[in-house]
């Protein structure tokens, strides 16, 4: 860990339809640290973390953001009539790369995490693929920042291994990396815990 704050999230308020989820939150991202995001369904995991990403906006609270933020939902957002090498142009191009070096960074991303791309379409893609195809959009553009929600869904036991395995060298390589996580016997991956608790409804009295 490098000590520069990347990310800042203070006092972050978020209700649905006047449910609370999300009540003074906050959380810390230090540059080469790793943040494991825990707590029980529904006790706003992903609503903080697409606040941090700038895809939610707060009730209340703020948000400090210091260089690119490369976010992968839980759910991959992918267009399912588009190829792997497509999605990367894609994403290349809102980042701002051009098609060659879109191409290039992701290729050598998805190679990484052993994707094969042989112009196979999204949707006739494997759960395992999918996400990571998912990933790998998240990293394009060399972020600053990593928000992983539960991005290793559909891996496979050795790929989920491996992708420990990558965020050991994302932190080496001075990266932020905030992962929600249900797997508490891997805890002992991250450099530090922030635990969302369910909030109780409001009152109907109130």
């Amino acid at each position: 860990m490098n000590g520069d704050v990347v990310l800042e999230a203070s006092a972050i308020v978020k209700r649905f339809k006047k449910r609370p989820i999300l009540d003074s939150a906050e959380m810390v991202l230090c540059g080469g640290e790793v943040v494991g995001l825990v707590g029980e369904n529904g006790a706003g995991k992903t609503s903080l973390l697409r606040i941090c990403a700038g895809l939610l906006g707060p009730d209340s609270g703020s948000v400090y953001r210091r260089g690119r933020v490369g976010y992968c939902p839980q759910r991959p957002a992918l267009f399912e009539l588009l190829t792997a090498s497509e999605h990367v142009v894609l994403f290349g191009r809102a980042l701002g790369l051009d098609r060659a070096s879109a191409l290039r960074q992701g290729s050598a991303i998805l190679a990484e995490f052993g994707f094969r791309e042989d112009g196979t379409l999204a949707k006739a893609l494997s759960g395992g693929s999918r996400q990571k195809l998912n990933l790998s959009l998240a990293l394009l553009g060399n972020p600053d920042i990593l928000l992983l929600d539960e991005p290793y869904q559909g891996f496979d036991h050795g790929t989920y291994v491996d992708f420990w395995d990558h965020v050991d060298r994302w932190r080496e390589r001075g990266i932020g990396v905030a992962v929600v996580t249900h797997m508490l016997t891997e805890l002992w991956r991250v450099d530090r815990v922030v635990e969302l608790r369910v909030q109780h409804p409001l009152s109907e009295a109130v």
